[in-house]
């Protein structure tokens, strides 16, 4: 296993429903924490794009944990 020593502190704001999406999904894993939760779903999310980079000029509100796919994937066309 790697280093476990977390030397940064990430600060992000959720709406309350990216929170119960988080909640939910970390509850039907037992994951031990939602900052474990984020972690993991990072490494997901990450690994999933081949640790692409955002394209510059991309906006935070495109990011969102939910809300409409078929939105994020038309303003990328």
């Amino acid at each position: 296993m790697g280093d476990l020593t977390r030397g940064e502190r990430l600060q992000i704001m959720l709406t309350k429903e990216e929170v119960d999406a988080v909640d939910t999904w970390r509850f039907s894993r037992r994951m031990p924490s939602r900052a474990s939760a984020v972690r993991e779903l990072l490494k997901r999310g990450l690994a999933s794009e081949g640790f692409a980079a955002a394209e510059p000029g991309r906006h935070s509100s495109e990011f969102g944990v939910v809300g409409a796919v078929e939105e994020q994937d038309a303003a990328e066309k």
